[in-house]
C-alpha cells in the first residue's frame, strides 16, 4: 500500500497521481476488472453444453490456457459459461445477459454467438475463440485491422472446405458426385459452399448440397443423396455436425459413402474415414492470451485476428478396409495420424 502525507510528499503525490492517470488511460478496458474486491468477469458464450468447471472438451485448450496465465475460476477470474445447448436462436438472449452481468470480456465460439454479442454491445471487448470466417461474415473489417471491439482467432473454414474436397478426391479418385451436408443458417456455411462450388469443376465433381437444420434432417439427406447417385460425403464446419458426429458417421457407414469431415473427432472417436482439421487446442490457447492482453489494457482493435498454423490430416484405415478402399500411399505419408 502507498501512503502519502505531509508537505514533503507533494512531489511524490504528483508523481503518483501522474502514474495513476497514465495507467487508467492505458488500460480503460481493464479498469473495472481491477477494482478492489472484484474479480475480472469473463462471459463464455457457446453452442456447446457444459459449465465453467466442466466445459465442453473441445475448449480444453482455451480453459487450460487461461489457467496457465493465472486465471482460475472463482479465485482470480469469474467465468460465466452461457450455452444455448444447440439452439442458435437463443444467442441474442444470452448476449444480453452478458451485458447485464457487466462482464469485462465476452468470449464467443461460433459466428451466431459473435453476431449476437456484437449487436448487444459496442464497448465490451469480444474475443473469438476460433471462428470460421470473421472477415467473410463481416464481423471484422479485416484480419490485420479488426476494428471496433472484436478480435481473436479464425479457422479459415472457406479455404479448408475446398482443401477437404480435394483430399477426398485424392483418396477416392473415382468419385464424381459428392453429398455435402451444410448448416446454412450459420453465416459461415454459405461461404464454404461457395468455395466448394468454385473448386468442384476442376476436380471433376458434382455437388449435392443438403441444408441440415436439425438432426432429424440427416436421414432424409443421406437417403436422397444416395438415390441421386452420391458416391462420397463432405460436411461443412458447423457445430451441429460435431454434436451429431456419431449419427453422421453411422449413416455414412450404412450407405457406404467415403467421407471427409471438418473435425478429427469424427475419425478418432466416431469411426469416420478421414478428417482435415485445424489444431483446436493450439488456436484456443492463443485465444486465451488475447483475454489476458485485453484484461491488461490492450484494445481489441489493435490485436490482429490470428490464423491457424497447425493442421491435422487423420485417416482411419479400418474404415477404409470396411468400405473396400485402398488409400493412396502418397496420401498416407502426409497424414498426421493413421488409425489401423
Amino acid at each position: 500500500m502507498v501512503q502519502l502525507s505531509g508537505a514533503d510528499d507533494v512531489l511524490d503525490r504528483r508523481a503518483f497521481l501522474g502514474t495513476l492517470a497514465g495507467g487508467l488511460l492505458a488500460a480503460p478496458l481493464a479498469a473495472e476488472a481491477q477494482r478492489p474486491g472484484r474479480l475480472p468477469q469473463l462471459c463464455f458464450l457457446t453452442f456447446d453444453s457444459g459449465t465453467s468447471r466442466s466445459p465442453s472438451p473441445r475448449f480444453a485448450g482455451f480453459f487450460q490456457g487461461l489457467q496457465d496465465l493465472g486465471y482460475v475460476d472463482e479465485r482470480t477470474i469469474a467465468i460465466h459459461y452461457l450455452s444455448v445447448n444447440g439452439h442458435n436462436e437463443r444467442f441474442p438472449e444470452l448476449a444480453a445477459e452478458c451485458v447485464r452481468l457487466k462482464t469485462d470480456i465476452i468470449a464467443v465460439t461460433t459466428t451466431p454467438a459473435a453476431q449476437a454479442a456484437k449487436t448487444a454491445t459496442s464497448t465490451i471487448p469480444i474475443v473469438m475463440v476460433a471462428l470460421g470466417d470473421p472477415e467473410g461474415t463481416g464481423l471484422v473489417d479485416s484480419l490485420a485491422r479488426p476494428g471496433r471491439n472484436i478480435t481473436g482467432m479464425t479457422q479459415m473454414t472457406s479455404g479448408l472446405a475446398a482443401k477437404r474436397l480435394a483430399l477426398l478426391k485424392e483418396a477416392v479418385p473415382r468419385i464424381s458426385r459428392v453429398l455435402v451436408l451444410s448448416f446454412l443458417v450459420d453465416p459461415i456455411a454459405p461461404l464454404q459452399v461457395k468455395a466448394l462450388k468454385e473448386a468442384a469443376p476442376s476436380l471433376g465433381v458434382t455437388l449435392q448440397i443438403r441444408d441440415i437444420r436439425t438432426a432429424d434432417d440427416l436421414a432424409a439427406a443421406f437417403e436422397g443423396g444416395v438415390r441421386e447417385g452420391a458416391e462420397g460425403l463432405l460436411t461443412t464446419a458447423e457445430s451441429i455436425f460435431r454434436a451429431e458426429r456419431v449419427r453422421v458417421t453411422e449413416l455414412a457407414a450404412r450407405y457406404r459413402l467415403p467421407a471427409i469431415y471438418a473435425y478429427s473427432t469424427f475419425v478418432t472417436n466416431a469411426g469416420g474415414l478421414m478428417a482435415y482439421d485445424i489444431n483446436d487446442r493450439d488456436l484456443h490457447a492463443r485465444a486465451a492470451t488475447y483475454v489476458d492482453k485485453i484484461l491488461k489494457g490492450a484494445k481489441p482493435s489493435d490485436l490482429p485476428v490470428q490464423r491457424p498454423t497447425k493442421f491435422e490430416l487423420v485417416i482411419n484405415l479400418k474404415t477404409a478396409k470396411t468400405l473396400g478402399l485402398t488409400i493412396p500411399p502418397s496420401l498416407l505419408l502426409r497424414a498426421d495420424q493413421v488409425i489401423e
